[in-house]
């Protein structure tokens, strides 16, 4: 460990400087094979997702992790106001537009790290990763004694599957009050071909562990008959979302549509939150300081947004000038992307990519870098990027987490990149 950034924060110190190995395999497996069935999960993730887990962790202040706090819960005010929601609805398609009642399991606010503070670069509605990485912060240790001091037992990290269960049962309390609550259907498309298909199984054993009935689905396996969402025989009572169909339109998915429309299945996240919360274009209105006002912000409210929401414009034909010309301080996301897929930094851009991005359905936010971290790969000390994810339930965070890569965007292709666990320091 090197410690010589006397004027760094103790966090950013850290990162600059405590480059060793925390991660404990041995303890990740434990965490991981909680149940029999999950047996050999560590061992296939370290075979077939080599680059799914860091082996080492980002340090944060404790005055960022309040920040990151502050901004989601402001977030989820705002979001709540009659004027925001009219017009996120407004541009959203007709299975939006019906308020369910369920809030939304494991939201996730992405967070890149500068100067002013914690910058909010987008918002999940199916955001991944929350039990692996709960597992993932369990498993570390202090690499050496200088640091013995930041690495003490978390005692909510202990009970973290608790609160994630409380979730769901809350989701399905809000919809059916006292009924109980019989099968939840994890539902994606190819769900073992999936990059964070460890989670799916982890995710049914979890809730099994607590007495309830779960299974991982693909969204084929579905039947809507006589007004219930049905699989192999068995009633599906609550489905715990993982499609990037967002409005459900794919043929695939109409099962599952009609079933959400007719109220028959407590869907969790669903098309109503991630027009609300996860479409790009929210990023307009909740950077536009005065729009906040007239929509009767309060000025506290504003001023954690202001200063944590990056100035973010539509890509229209009228601007498409202006943002060649200053490309190289925005960058560019799809509306409705996802896992940073057609994303692009500014300064990356090629004529042919720009022409795609002008036609249409992109949004240019202000560039915010990332944080670096130092880190020690196969003997090479590297400096990868990261950001911050912060899932959370109800305008309250649950747990922090680091993505740490390579590139323009997170890839989980980065050798000594992945997930890794925030520790939070004074």
């Amino acid at each position: 460990m090197s410690m010589d950034h006397a004027t760094l924060s103790t966090a950013d110190a850290l990162n600059a400087g405590c480059y060793c190995r925390t991660l404990n395999p041995h303890k990740l497996q434990q965490q991981l094979e909680t149940d029999p069935s999950l047996a050999g999960m560590a061992q296939d993730i370290a075979l077939t997702r080599p680059h799914l887990f860091s082996s080492t962790v980002v340090f944060l202040s404790q005055a960022v992790a309040a920040q990151i706090s502050s901004v989601v819960a402001t977030m989820e005010r705002v979001m709540a106001l009659p004027a925001y929601q009219a017009q996120a609805l407004a541009q959203a398609p007709e299975i939006a537009r019906r308020d369910p009642g369920a809030l939304g399991v494991f939201m996730g606010y992405d967070f890149h790290l500068g100067a002013q503070g914690p910058r909010l670069i987008e918002v999940n509605t199916n955001a991944g990763g929350a039990l692996l990485n709960a597992a993932l912060a369990r498993a570390q240790q202090a690499c050496c004694e200088a640091v013995d001091w930041a690495f003490q037992p978390d005692p909510a990290l202990a009970h973290r599957e608790d609160a994630f269960v409380a979730m769901f049962r809350s989701e399905w309390q809000r919809q059916r009050g006292a009924a109980p609550m019989g099968l939840v259907a994890i539902v994606d498309d190819s769900p073992s071909q999936q990059y964070l298909s460890p989670e799916f199984d982890v995710c049914r054993q979890m809730l099994q562990q607590r007495d309830l009935s779960a299974r991982v689905l693909s969204p084929e396996s579905l039947q809507w008959r006589d007004g219930r969402l049905m699989s192999e025989g068995q009633v599906i009572d609550m489905v715990y979302n993982r499609l990037t169909d967002f409005y459900l339109v794919e043929p695939a998915h109409q099962a599952l549509r009609k079933a959400y429309e007719a109220g028959a299945v407590v869907m969790t996240p669903h098309p109503h939150a991630h027009a609300l919360q996860a479409d790009k274009r929210n990023l307009i209105a909740l950077s536009d300081v005065a729009l906040l006002a007239s929509w009767g912000v309060s000025e506290s409210d504003r001023a954690v947004l202001a200063a944590a929401v990056p100035s973010t414009l539509l890509v229209t034909p009228a601007r498409a000038e202006m943002l060649w010309t200053h490309r190289r301080q925005w960058f560019f996301k799809p509306v409705a992307g996802y896992g940073a897929k057609g994303a692009y930094r500014g300064d990356k851009l090629t004529r042919r990519v720009w022409d795609e991005i002008q036609a249409g359905g992109y949004v240019a936010q202000a560039l915010v870098p990332p944080g670096e971290r130092l880190i020690d790969v196969d003997g090479t000390l590297v400096d990868l990027k990261f950001d911050i994810r912060a899932y959370a339930y109800g305008g309250q965070v649950q747990l922090l987490a680091a993505r740490m890569y390579a590139g323009q965007t997170t890839n989980f292709r980065t050798p000594g990149g992945g997930f890794a666990p925030v520790v939070i320091v004074p």
